[in-house]
């Protein structure tokens, strides 16, 4: 019971801490606003995010660049950073030391960068680019990159391109504006299949951010194999341990396939899973929609190779069905250098924005990973008020029952969350408590708890739920001699 104390230990003292640090510096004073003002949607929408973030307009950069996805390098530099160093030093968001030919960023004003859409998305391999000495394959030899994981670095003014560079915000557990590291700019992106999407992508974060993100998460592993694969599978799996402690109802799926197409994923808040090419199972279906505010990842190298279409890859669908946030990968990242998911939902849950999340979850910078959404969005901050508001249902009622009771042994957590479950009718508790026990092993209070869920809900996508949730508890222990 250690964990899930210390977990709530640290969500505490975040209640305490978190609204005092961040009413000294207003999050819209630490950020800047570029698009492309040769693309009257990216204009309108940059100005559309200020207004609902309050940013100041001298905060808004416009710049002369291409409106494709892909660039060269030589574009990169000449129309998107360059510009903004210009920009940086004339409006004196930065203070630099001059040392010889070189410059350093001693101290910044800006701390989160949103790119809006209509800004080129990924910059091609160069060849024989002056100042670059490349390293060995696989890694230090690759000079392609998202153009926001390359601008995250560009107070380096480094002509070297090829290779990584390491994040000194991986692991992190501070806000920005509280980290010393002056070069690092949090680089989110605002893009979507179209401009409505972002929009709505816009309004859902700052909605959700008064209420809280309520509903479920599902999680979906693919039980691959090898040590190449072991750590995805380990993110997976410690998401949904952070997801019980706390009260967010979790459906974990452990067959190889993905969800299937007509699986019930309702009220669905939160999404994590891999591993396949394009959106499919529920994600491919017309029908299917998140819950406002929700953020949605799906592992896989090419998962954001193109963000204008919402039937290509992943982030494009899961955004186009409802997300208001997602990350991925531009070219070929090599699992150990994406964002490993279980810190970046490990951050969300205490109250951190969705740059800060994802950037600590990070481990290298100058790369392939792209984060869309609003760079300041907290899905979690209702959690960290003293009144989080009038709203009132059952996703919200467990999550203060597993505060309430996080010290509380396990085998008596349970029996106390089955009894509070069951006087309630929450029937998503109960549905939690039944997954907690079948990953505990017991799988007989599992199936009990399962039943009982599964008549709270009566019929509906939930019962069917369930009822499929039962059937694969059963092949478990059909599998387990004399249970």
């Amino acid at each position: 019971m250690r964990c899930r104390s210390s977990f709530v230990l640290v969500l505490v003292l975040m209640l305490v801490l978190m609204p005092n640090a961040r009413a000294e510096q207003r999050l819209a004073d630490l950020t800047v606003v570029v698009y492309n003002k040769n693309v009257p949607e990216s204009v309108d929408l940059a100005r559309f995010y200020a207004q609902q973030r309050g940013i100041a307009s001298d905060h808004l950069i416009g710049l002369d660049c291409s409106s494709e996805e892909e660039i060269s390098r030589e574009e990169y530099d000449a129309k998107i950073a360059n510009p903004l160093r210009e920009i940086f030093k004339a409006r004196q968001w930065w203070t630099l030391r001059n040392t010889g030919e070189n410059q350093t960023v001693t101290s910044t004003a800006i701390r989160f960068v949103a790119i809006i859409k209509g800004v080129p998305l990924k910059i091609r391999a160069a060849t024989n680019y002056p100042g670059d000495a490349p390293g060995p394959a696989p890694v230090g030899n690759r000079n392609e990159a998202s153009v926001d994981s390359e601008l995250t670095v560009l107070g380096l003014f480094s002509r070297q391109i090829s290779g990584e560079r390491s994040n000194p915000y991986f692991q992190a557990f501070r806000a920005i504006g509280e980290f010393e590291n002056a070069v690092l700019l949090l680089v989110c992106r605002l893009d979507a299949p179209t401009g409505e999407i972002v929009r709505r992508m816009i309004t859902d974060a700052i909605a959700t951010e008064k209420t809280g993100l309520w509903g479920r998460a599902y999680v979906d592993l693919a039980q691959k194999k090898g040590a190449d694969f072991a750590i995805g599978e380990d993110w997976l799996r410690a998401i949904v341990d952070q997801l019980h402690k706390v009260g967010v109802p979790g459906v974990r799926d452990d067959k190889p396939e993905v969800f299937p197409n007509d699986f019930p994923m309702t009220d669905a808040a939160l999404y994590y899973g891999w591993y396949a090419g394009d959106a499919t199972g529920p994600f491919a279906r017309s029908d299917f929609r998140f819950s406002p505010g929700a953020i949605a990842v799906h592992i896989h190298s090419f998962s954001a190779a193109t963000l204008r279409d919402e039937h290509a890859k992943w982030v494009g669908p899961l955004l186009a069905h409802g997300a208001a946030a997602s990350i991925g990968n531009v070219y070929e990242p090599y699992l150990q250098l994406t964002p490993h998911l279980d810190i970046l939902n490990d951050r969300l849950l205490h109250g951190f924005t969705f740059a800060e999340s994802a950037y600590m979850s990070t481990r290298v910078v100058s790369w392939m990973s792209v984060m869309v959404g609003d760079p300041l969005y907290r899905p979690y901050a209702a959690w960290l008020q003293i009144d989080s508001g009038k709203i009132d249902n059952n996703f919200k009622r467990y999550h203060e029952f597993a505060v309430r009771n996080a010290t509380r042994p396990q085998f008596d957590y349970i029996r106390v969350a089955s009894h509070t479950a069951s006087t309630e009718r929450n029937c998503a508790m109960l549905e939690d408590i039944a997954s907690i026990e079948a990953e505990r092993g017991n799988f007989a209070a599992a199936a009990d708890q399962f039943a009982a869920a599964r008549r709270c809900y009566g019929d509906g996508g939930d019962a069917e739920r369930v009822a499929r949730e039962e059937a694969s508890l059963a092949e478990k222990r059909a599998g387990v001699p004399n249970e």
